[in-house]
């Protein structure tokens, strides 16, 4: 009776596939904190828009002052954002690497796997048609 196969390092496999799922989802999320910063950017630049027409169509001193104050405002939170963004960059690109590594290293035990699975199918066979030469042999 054929015995199955059994890879002597699935616990190690499967600890690999773990940490990758977690490398992958480390990612997610600071990709996800790149679009948010990227998304409130993109809010600022609408309202520096609306604040700079405001101050084209105001006649009155006080108003076009208050505009500029706000422009001053949403300046200063675009410097800010874009500090973040960059953070955020440098974050996402050590995800992204630590991602590959663990790739790296699930798909080389995946490789090795199926080198050992292939081996333990011809074993199979070739144990198999010694068993049949055999029991031909016996009947002859």
């Amino acid at each position: 009776m054929a015995k199955a196969f059994k890879f002597e390092l699935q616990d190690v496999l499967d600890y690999r596939n773990f940490e990758q799922e977690q490398a992958q989802n480390e990612l997610a999320k600071a990709l996800a904190v790149e679009t948010q910063i990227n998304n409130q950017l993109d809010t600022i630049a609408k309202n520096f828009i609306s604040v700079r027409k405001q101050i084209d169509a105001s006649t009155d001193f006080e108003d076009i002052a208050i505009g500029n104050r706000r422009k001053v405002l949403l300046e200063t939170q675009k410097e800010d954002l874009l500090n973040q963004l960059a953070q955020a960059k440098l974050v996402s690109e050590e995800k992204r690497a630590i991602l590959a590594e663990a790739m790296k290293k699930t798909t080389a035990l995946e490789k090795l796997k199926e080198k050992q699975l292939e081996g333990w199918k011809e074993e199979e066979n070739r144990a198999e048609a010694e068993m049949i030469d055999d029991l031909a042999n016996r009947q002859v």
